[in-house]
C-alpha cells in the first residue's frame, strides 16, 4: 500500500492543502466512507446521484486524515478541480516512482475478471501480486488498484474495462503496462459502440498504447484481434498451431474441468483446472503467457494453474446442495459468447436428473439484442438442455427462438420476473438435476441461485 504524505499528493495532483499539514501521512485511499480506515485519504466523487464530499465529516470522524476534494471544506483537505482526473493523476505519479514493478493490464468482452484472478495466482508464484479484488477496472478502480501497490510489489495486475472509445487509452496512460493481455473481442457494449469493429478498436487501445519494450497477449485463434496494431512484441496464446502459448489434448472431467498439456514453445507441462467449463482454458493460456513473459518456466506455469481458483463470486461458482442439487451461479455478467459457454458447461456436466438453464437478459446489446436473444434460446434447444426459463420482458425472444427450434411443451417456459423463477424452481427441481442461473448483473438473478441453495439443504 503506498504511504505519502500530503505534500507528495499536492506535488502529484497540483491540489492545495487546507486545514492539513504537508507532512502528515497517508496510507489507505477510498471513495466509500464505509471503507475507512485510520490514516487514509478520503476521496469524494460527484457521483449521477450522490455527492461523496456529502460524506467528508464522517469519514474524518471513522478515521480518515484527509480528504480529496473539488472544493474547499471545514475538514482537511486538498482541493482539486476534479477529484477523479487528480486520482488518476495521482496513481500515474506513483506507478513512476515504483521502477522495479512489472504492470500487466488485461481487457476483454468476457471472461477479463477471471483472467485477471488465474494471472494473479501464476505471478504470485515468482513474487509479491497485488490484483484488484472483484472488477475494479474504471477510470476510479484502476487508480485505487494502483495505489495498494508499494515499493515491495513485484506485480502488479490492473484490469481494465470501457464504456466508449478513448478510455482505455486513458487507463494505458494511468498505468503504463509492460504486458498487455486481450482476451476476447465479442459483442459486449455493442450498444455503446454500434459495431464489432469500433470494439476491437477501442479494446485495442490497451496494445495500441504500449511501448516498443512492452510485450502484447492476443488470442492467436481470432484473426482479427491477434493482427490489432501495436508497436509491442506479440505473442498468441490459444489452441491453434500459430500460437506461441498453446493447450493440447483437452479433456473435460464429468463437472466441466478441463485438463491439457500446456505448450509453450518446445517446453510443455499437464495442467488440471479446477474452473468448470471448456471456456476457462482462454483464460489460463493468457495467464500463462503472462507468467512465461516475466520468465516463469512452464512446470511452474502449469502448477499455479492446476492450484488455482476464481477470487471474484458469481463467475461460473459451483454449489453441491445437502439435496443432491448442483447449482451453477454465473450471475455476475452475461453477454452472448458468455452465455453460450456457460450453456456448454451446463451441459457437459448433465448426470442423471435434468438440466435447467435460468437466464435473464444480456444488455448493452443495442440493435443486436433481439437476434441475440433468439439465438441463446435456439442454441439452448441445440444442446439439449432439458428445461429453459427465461426471466424478464426483454427475454420473451429468446423463449420464442427456443420455440421455433423446437423446444415443446413446457421445456421453454417465459416468466416476467425473479421469484416467479425461483417459485417454479423450488416446486420442480429434484436430486441429480443442475441448475445454470446467468443473466447481466442489473438483473439479480443471484437471488435465485441463492434459493436454490438454502430450500435444499444449503452447500453439501
Amino acid at each position: 500500500m503506498a504511504e505519502l504524505t500530503v505534500a507528495q499528493i499536492c506535488h502529484a495532483t497540483g491540489g492545495e492543502a487546507m486545514l492539513v499539514e504537508p507532512t502528515q501521512t497517508v496510507r489507505g485511499w477510498c471513495t466509500d466512507s464505509e471503507d475507512v480506515v485510520n490514516g487514509s485519504m478520503f476521496i469524494g466523487i460527484r457521483g449521477q446521484k450522490v455527492d461523496g464530499h456529502v460524506f467528508a465529516a464522517q469519514a474524518i470522524a471513522r478515521g480518515a486524515v484527509v480528504v480529496l476534494s473539488d472544493r474547499a471544506l471545514d475538514v482537511p483537505c486538498i482541493v482539486v478541480d476534479d477529484t477523479v482526473a487528480a486520482l488518476g493523476n495521482l496513481a500515474r505519479w506513483w506507478r513512476r516512482q515504483l521502477g522495479q514493478l512489472t504492470v500487466v493490464a488485461i481487457t476483454g468482452s468476457s471472461g477479463k475478471t477471471s483472467t485477471k484472478d488465474l494471472t494473479a495466482q501464476v505471478l504470485a508464484s515468482a513474487g509479491p501480486t497485488v490484483a484488484p479484488l472483484g472488477s475494479l477496472n474504471t477510470e476510479i478502480g484502476v487508480p485505487l488498484t494502483i495505489l495498494r501497490a508499494d515499493p515491495s510489489t513485484r506485480f502488479l495486475v490492473l484490469e481494465m474495462g470501457m464504456r466508449g472509445p478513448g478510455q482505455i487509452a486513458e487507463l494505458v496512460d494511468i498505468a503504463a503496462p509492460d504486458i498487455a493481455v486481450i482476451v476476447n473481442v465479442g459483442t459486449a457494449h455493442l450498444e455503446l459502440l454500434g459495431s464489432r469493429a469500433a470494439l476491437l478498436l477501442a479494446k485495442g487501445e490497451i496494445v495500441a498504447g504500449l511501448t516498443a519494450q512492452a510485450i502484447a497477449i492476443l488470442p492467436g485463434d481470432d484473426q482479427f484481434v491477434a493482427d490489432l496494431p501495436t508497436p509491442a512484441r506479440r505473442v498468441l496464446f490459444g489452441e491453434s498451431a500459430r500460437c506461441q502459448v498453446r493447450a493440447v489434448d483437452v479433456h473435460l472431467d464429468q463437472l466441466a474441468r478441463a485438463s491439457f498439456t500446456l505448450q509453450i514453445g518446445e517446453a510443455a507441462s499437464e495442467v488440471q483446472l479446477h474452473l468448470h467449463g471448456e471456456h476457462f482454458i482462454g483464460n489460463a493460456l493468457a495467464a500463462a503467457a503472462v507468467g512465461s513473459a516475466v520468465g516463469m518456466d512452464v512446470v511452474t506455469i502449469a502448477r499455479a494453474l492446476s492450484a488455482a481458483t476464481l477470487n471474484s463470486k458469481w463467475r461460473m461458482q459451483v454449489i453441491a446442495t445437502a439435496d443432491e442439487v448442483t447449482v451453477i451461479n454465473d450471475a455476475y455478467n452475461a453477454n452472448p459468447e458468455s452465455v453460450r459457454a456457460a450453456l456448454k458447461a451446463l451441459v457437459a456436466m448433465r448426470g442423471a436428473g435434468r438440466t435447467w438453464a435460468v437466464l435473464g437478459e444480456m444488455r448493452e446489446l443495442g440493435d443486436s439484442s433481439v437476434e441475440e436473444h433468439d439465438a441463446v434460446g435456439r442454441l439452448a434447444v441445440r444442446l439439449d438442455v432439458s428445461r429453459l426459463i427465461c426471466v424478464g420482458p426483454a427475454t420473451r425472444v429468446m423463449h420464442l427462438g427456443a420455440s421455433n427450434e423446437g423446444s415443446w411443451g413446457d421445456e421453454s417456459i417465459w416468466v416476467p420476473e425473479v421469484q416467479d423463477a425461483i417459485d417454479l424452481l423450488l416446486d420442480q427441481v429434484q436430486p441429480g438435476d443442475v441448475v445454470l442461473v446467468k443473466a447481466s448483473r442489473s438483473i439479480g438473478l443471484e437471488a435465485v441461485a441463492d434459493a436454490l441453495i438454502h430450500a435444499n439443504g444449503g452447500a453439501a
